[in-house]
């Protein structure tokens, strides 16, 4: 039997404690269940035949030479599934009359896709499998291809889909502004003394995990048990359920360790329908696993926006007013969250400022790309690009310092909390803490100095600065206000804590993880919150039988949300400890307290029993209190009331070559406020990872398609992505504000260095390049780009003389003008 002694009680803190990640080891070697190394009995193994074209009608599919290849069990076409296939779920219908044209699983009679799957082979192997791919005849009488956002809404244009009347899927419009106005913004735009209008292009991108997707399907007896690398186990359960006709108690879904999803993996995937249906339809397990070129081009892609933007201003820099119109594609289909990603923007895009007029317009377009669908900070880059863009813009044309245009506007410390133009409330936040650490650890005037003598000099390689000073909302939340949004699902998030007989703990969060390091951060909290040690705290997650409550992980919401329903589960578990420890100690409950791990009675701190024997004792149940239950465990369900915002401000120096093009991040600083940090290991990992996708968009990532709609950058070859080598070293900071609206104070982190560094590195290039009358540069920043817009600005300034600011930038016009390249 284990004695008292024997169950030892924390001592340090645990939150603030830069622990190491205890999941690593097993992540990193690869000791650990990846779906792909799943191999079950008598199971199948699938390949998947994909339209080459991007339209077509699919006129003829012939399987039969297939079906006779040597270890195939059998070939599946559209035409076989299309009575039990259903459509593929989107959860976010942001309009009532938003047009969803429906996503068959497998296409029927029409492909709207490069990359969109007609066939599905089932073979002993997977070689013999993908072999049989080549002997399915398929026919395609070609359609013309739909590829421009605003050529598909022409009268006129071709249909992506031929049962619509537009390739407009729908129009969200938002409009706020001070009261008794009547039409705030447009009042704020004809009464402007300054104008600003700006044309902003967010270029397709690919989530790029590191784990390709994987789906194993096991039909157990008139259900089925499903393993896939995905980031929402228990919404695919539901979704599952709902599509395929399958009564959801018989549904299983387990999420093992899952390598990245970046929102990649967020949608009901058509890879996870086919599965299922031929895992039922064969009695067999099936397993399918996407090759990397599959995933380029098949798996959902994200962004893809064109931003129109008008900001108005006084004369002394104060702004007035921003219009925003969007025109968001959705690619071919409307996937889980798609439709929703512009809309959570949509209350982003006024971000740290105090305007007093706001409109928002967003038309989804549908064209015959890939879908699109989230991506790390889903909708909040975008229109953090686009804010922090166009207030660089507004200062060139005002003659000030951006960083002064953003003091004057921005909401101060002392005006928290703070409610937006959009709405929504900030609790705290401290603007200037953030930004003076920065400009300190950046040098700032020092790198302004440098850039004055560089250009005094005509020195070929140029310096630039760049500001991005952010603020978003994480932990997809409240229930209520996803629901005036019409969101398909909660913001709520479950957890349970189990007291075990030997003190130790097991947690079971809802909130499952597919890298960002749970294990080890909701350990620390429960060891800090029960006073146990941290290495006897157990977390599980990911498997909807063993965890059969949750919402899952995307939005910066598993510590805001899951770890906040942990924190009040353990509370639970508390309440229920103190009536066995009064019991124990013949005191009354209110005369104990609890620090440490242990009960003790208010003046007799030596006297006490720990949490751990009092689950022995509850375990024993030889004395216990009447009608008390023999049990520590509880179960919480935490629904925050606010979003979380967290802020921060990233600074970048780049130094440009201008007759190459070559842009090198010569220094970049962020100082972020995430709130309460549980782990600041983890959370300098997640600023860095963040770090490398937002300066990826900024300078080497994009999708590229030819006229035809094929997918030219479909290969790691293409699609560029950067190597440590192609990065600088970060230079991180913190300030903490903690949030008001939840008991740890935490914000969230998992999409700030994302949503912060994209406009950060395009500000400092375009900041080095307005001497060559430059105001924009079209994402990647590569150097042939680079080198065209040096070009292009010298021969205009050959035939133009220009003005220049303090800042040596060419002076702007208030229309859509200016260098681009």
């Amino acid at each position: 039997m284990t004695t008292v002694e024997d169950r030892p009680t924390a001592s340090a803190p645990e939150i603030g404690n830069a622990r190491a990640r205890r999941e690593d080891q097993h992540l990193i070697t690869g000791r650990t269940t990846w779906v792909d190394n799943m191999t079950l009995p008598g199971m199948v193994h699938l390949a998947i035949l994909r339209s080459p074209m991007a339209h077509a009608t699919i006129t003829s599919i012939d399987p039969t030479e297939a079906r006779s290849r040597p270890g195939v069990l059998a070939v599946f076409t559209g035409q076989d599934f299309a009575d039990v296939q259903g459509n593929l779920p989107c959860a976010w219908p942001v309009t009532p009359d938003m047009v969803n044209p429906g996503a068959p699983s497998l296409a029927v009679t029409q492909v709207n896709h490069a990359g969109e799957a007609v066939a599905v082979v089932a073979a002993r192997t997977k070689t013999a499998a993908q072999d049989a791919l080549e002997a399915i005849d398929v026919e395609y009488e070609p359609l013309p291809a739909v590829m421009d956002m605003e050529d598909a809404l022409a009268d006129g244009a071709p249909l992506v889909h031929p049962n619509t009347t537009s390739n407009r899927s729908y129009t969200w419009a938002f409009e706020a502004g001070e009261a008794g106005t009547g039409q705030p913004i447009q009042a704020a735009l004809d009464g402007a003394e300054v104008t600003v209008k700006r044309r902003f292009i967010q270029q397709r991108l690919i989530p790029a995990f590191m784990e390709p997707r994987s789906t194993v399907v096991q039909p157990v007896g008139d259900g089925i048990v499903v393993h896939s690398s995905t980031q929402i186990p228990h919404i695919l359960r539901t979704m599952l359920a709902l599509t395929l006709g399958i009564e959801e108690q018989k549904v299983r879904v387990v999420a093992p360790d899952v390598g990245g999803g970046f929102g990649g993996k967020i949608p009901v995937t058509p890879e996870e329908v086919i599965t299922t249906l031929v895992a039922r339809k064969l009695g067999k397990p099936a397993k399918y696993t996407e090759s990397r070129s599959e995933s380029l081009m098949s798996a959902h892609h994200g962004r893809d926006q064109i931003q129109d933007i008008t900001i108005t201003a006084k004369r002394d820099g104060t702004v007035t007013g921003l219009d925003v119109h969007l025109f968001a594609d959705m690619g071919a289909y409307l996937r889980l969250v798609g439709p929703g990603v512009p809309v959570l923007g949509a209350f982003m895009f006024n971000a740290i400022y105090k305007f007093p007029a706001y409109r928002f317009v967003c038309e989804g377009v549908f064209t015959t790309k890939t879908a699109t669908d989230a991506y790390r900070g889903a909708g909040r880059p975008e229109a953090t690009f686009g804010i922090e863009r166009i207030m660089d813009e507004l200062a060139v044309e005002l003659g000030m310092d951006p960083m002064e245009l953003r003091r004057k506007n921005w909401i101060t410390h002392d005006e928290f909390p703070f409610t937006t133009v959009c709405g929504l409330t900030y609790d705290t936040g401290n603007y200037e803490a953030a930004t003076d650490k920065a400009l300190e650890l950046i040098g700032w005037d020092d790198l302004r100095a440098e850039q004055r003598r560089r250009r005094d000099s005509g020195d070929p390689v140029q310096l630039g600065l760049g500001i991005s000073t952010f603020t978003e909302m994480c932990g997809l939340a409240p229930s209520r206000v996803l629901g005036s949004l019409a969101y398909g699902a909660g913001g709520w998030e479950a957890a349970s804590v189990r007291m075990l007989a030997t003190g130790k703990v097991e947690v079971v969060t809802g909130a499952s993880a597919h890298g960002q390091g749970h294990e080890t951060a909701f350990a620390q909290i429960v060891a800090d919150k029960l006073g146990v040690k941290w290495e006897d705290v157990e977390i599980i997650h990911g498997d909807t039988q063993s965890s059969p409550k949750g919402l899952d992980t995307y939005g910066s919401r598993s510590l805001a949300v899951g770890g906040i329903a942990i924190v009040k589960a353990t509370e639970k578990v508390i309440a229920k400890a103190r009536t066995i420890a009064a019991h124990m100690l013949e005191a009354s409950e209110d005369d104990l307290e609890f620090e440490g791990g242990s009960f003790s009675v208010k003046g007799s701190p030596g006297s006490g029993v720990a949490i751990g024997e009092v689950a022995f004792a509850a375990f024993m149940a030889h004395d216990l209190p009447d009608g008390v239950e023999p049990s520590l465990d509880s179960d919480a369900v935490y629904d925050p009331e606010n979003f979380s915002f967290p802020h921060g401000t990233h600074l970048c120096a780049v130094e440009i070559d201008t007759e190459t093009g070559m842009v090198k991040i010569r220094k970049y600083v962020c100082v972020d406020d995430i709130g309460t940090a549980v782990n600041p290991l983890i959370v300098e990992g997640q600023v860095h990872g963040g770090l490398a996708q937002g300066i990826s968009q900024a300078l080497f990532e994009e999708v590229v398609y030819d006229d035809d709609g094929n997918l030219t950058t479909g290969t790691f070859v293409d699609y560029t992505l950067p190597s440590a080598a192609d990065l600088p070293s970060f230079t991180t900071d913190r300030t903490e504000t903690p949030s008001t609206t939840n008991p740890l104070g935490v914000k969230g982190v998992g999409e700030a260095g994302t949503i912060a560094s994209t406009p950060a590195v395009v500000n400092a290039i375009v900041d080095a390049l307005r001497p060559f009358g430059v105001d924009d540069i079209q994402m990647p920043a590569t150097p042939e780009r680079v080198w065209r817009a040096v070009a292009q600005g010298r021969e205009k300034s050959d035939r133009t003389e220009q003005g220049t600011n303090a800042y040596g930038g060419a002076s702007t016009t208030t229309s859509d003008g200016g260098n681009r390249a």
